[in-house]
């Protein structure tokens, strides 16, 4: 991915946005889980699977809560703008310039895992489809417009109540795998080394070079060797 779509991911979900995010979705899962544990009276495999659906529904709502206090708009009618494609998720969508980015929230069975497909996500990546290498001979390909980002999120399989890792994420048109992830510490670490752009790194002293008195022979390196809907259940 281009360093100029890296530095519009980072402008557009700044270091607020990312971290209010952050803590309430952890806090939802924290309250989702409570509220079964202490309420539902439930089997543990009951209280298990009405605890994932309840997470990300709760998560969902808190997603939609944050997204809008910093600027998101929920996508009118349900439908993505300049197409006919309907969503039934909460998808926010932030602009930017001349460019516009829609967020949406999605659960990963497992970190770096793609998140299960139904219709929103489909209709989704298919504004990613500018995003994969290809040909172009005649310049009549999909133009520069909206894309489709995920805000991820895993659960901790070891602690209920608790989240494992969130990302952001890009996954291509096909559906079939990430043309961008990066942990919330990766995606912040990003924005402040770039200062919010991309831009060429300082330049470092040249490191004072010493040599032995028996050079050892260069050894190469080997070469390397359904439908719309979270139920949330585990």
């Amino acid at each position: 991915m281009s360093d100029e779509l890296k530095a519009f991911l980072r402008q557009v979900l700044n270091k607020g946005l990312i971290l209010d995010l952050d803590d309430r979705l952890r806090a939802e899962a924290i309250k989702a889980f409570e509220m079964i544990r202490d309420r539902s009276g439930l089997s543990k495999k009951r209280a298990r699977e009405l605890e994932g659906q309840a997470r990300f529904r709760m998560m969902e709502e808190g997603f939609e809560a944050v997204c809008k206090l910093h600027g998101g708009s929920l996508l009118d009618g349900g439908v993505i703008p300049m197409t006919q494609l309907k969503v039934f998720q909460p998808f926010m969508r932030f602009e930017h310039g001349c460019r516009g980015l829609i967020l949406g929230l999605a659960a990963m069975a497992e970190p770096r895992k793609v998140p299960t497909k139904n219709l929103s996500r489909t209709a989704g990546v298919s504004l990613n489809y500018q995003l994969s290498p290809r040909l172009d001979l005649d310049g009549a390909g999909p133009k520069h417009g909206d894309i489709f980002v995920m805000f991820l999120v895993a659960r901790d399989r070891e602690k209920s109540g608790k989240i494992e890792e969130i990302a952001v994420g890009i996954v291509n048109s096909g559906y079939s795998e990430f043309l961008f992830y990066e942990t919330l510490d990766q995606f912040l670490a990003g924005s402040e080394d770039a200062g919010g752009v991309t831009s060429a790194p300082a330049e470092q002293p040249a490191p004072k070079l010493t040599l032995k008195r028996t050079p050892k022979r260069f050894t190469p390196p080997e070469a390397p060797p359904k439908k719309d809907d979270d139920t949330g259940t585990e």
